[in-house]
């Protein structure tokens, strides 16, 4: 039988970077170089691989939608030729984009596995050697088709993910949902959790999420009016607002929660979805009149869905040509599994 074909696409990270006089930063060409060198793939079982380089390699501190686009743009030109996909990926926006890919992969039917480091492939320690070799091994395997995360022996569903660790190696979770596998002696995959194929498309169609204004503000103890509504104000069409606890705000700020029902309010108005702080848990703005006062002032609920994944959503709904209150009811809908649905 033939061996599965991987494509892995390299943008930069760790995983490939090298010691310098102003620190690590990725050298074109390395890492390939060092791929090809790895025993592990001559091994049966592992996949054949084609390795692309983007050019330029990136910091992932730098990444914004317009190289997301080029990833599913990657993945979208090789699709046919490819059982799985692998993104090498720096860690600091891993999460990021392994929220907006789901959005804008539409119809996906084979794996897509973002992975990285958090100690270069070429030290004694790293961590990128079993990383890359394990992706490999899942995306080889065709029964995870969806977009994911892999990171220190767990596979996460990609728009569930944070970045929860700047220096060990477990430096990823997926807080609101259970791992979909782990790679121990074998690769165990969670059959029961993984997605459904998509299969509402003839083939792979990629959703650009380049466009629109969105942002992302934390409340804290005396945020003021004012810097709310220098947030609020055009060209920015949504906002992720991270909350208190279970979706809780200033309540007693009477300034404050007229600002939000100004920009929430009306044919141009500004969508603003409550995530929370916590690590774990929902929004439920039912729990507290603190919460109950964002509601009634426009914000919507965004349940278990980490800031990351909603920031994501706003990107893809307001790109697609959704209203402010088609958006506004839509983020609250469980789309690419990046959310529980209330009970």
């Amino acid at each position: 039988m033939a061996r599965p074909r991987v494509f892995v696409l390299y943008t930069g990270g760790t995983i490939g970077m090298s010691a310098t006089s102003s620190g690590f930063a990725p050298e074109p060409g390395d890492l390939a170089r060092r791929v090809r060198a790895l025993p592990e793939l001559e091994a049966p079982g592992m996949p054949e691989i084609e390795l692309l380089e983007c050019d330029p390699l990136l910091d992932s501190a730098d990444m914004r939608p317009a190289d997301w686009l080029r990833m599913a743009q990657s993945i979208e030109a090789n699709y046919d030729r490819f059982d799985g996909f692998v993104i090498l990926h720096g860690t600091d926006t891993m999460a990021y984009t392994a929220s907006a890919l789901p959005f804008m992969l539409r119809g996906l039917a084979k794996p897509v596995i973002l992975t990285g480091a958090q100690i270069p492939i070429d030290r004694v320690r790293s961590d990128g050697r079993d990383n890359l070799v394990t992706s490999l091994a899942i995306a080889a395997r065709g029964d995870v088709p969806e977009v994911c995360v892999y990171f220190a022996e767990k596979l996460m569903r990609g728009c569930r993910t944070v970045k929860v660790n700047a220096d060990g190696l477990d430096a990823f979770a997926s807080p609101n949902f259970p791992p979909l596998g782990e790679a121990g002696i074998e690769i165990r995959i969670r059959r029961e959790l993984v997605r459904e194929p998509g299969t509402h498309l003839d083939a792979l169609h990629v959703q650009p999420l380049d466009g629109p204004v969105v942002g992302a503000l934390r409340l804290f103890p005396g945020i003021s009016a004012r810097l709310l509504e220098n947030m609020l104000r055009p060209p920015l069409q949504g906002l992720v607002l991270e909350t208190y606890g279970v979706g809780n705000g200033p309540a007693r700020d009477t300034e404050f929660l007229a600002a939000l029902k100004r920009a929430t309010s009306g044919p141009d108005a500004i969508v603003v979805v409550a995530t929370s702080q916590c690590v774990r848990g929902t929004v439920n703005h039912a729990g507290y009149a603190t919460g109950a006062a964002l509601r009634d002032a426009g914000v919507r609920s965004g349940h278990d869905m980490t800031s990351e994944a909603a920031l994501a959503k706003l990107y893809y709904l307001i790109r697609a040509g959704f209203s402010p209150a088609e958006i506004a009811d839509q983020i609250e809908l469980d789309m690419v599994g990046e959310l529980t649905p209330p009970a």
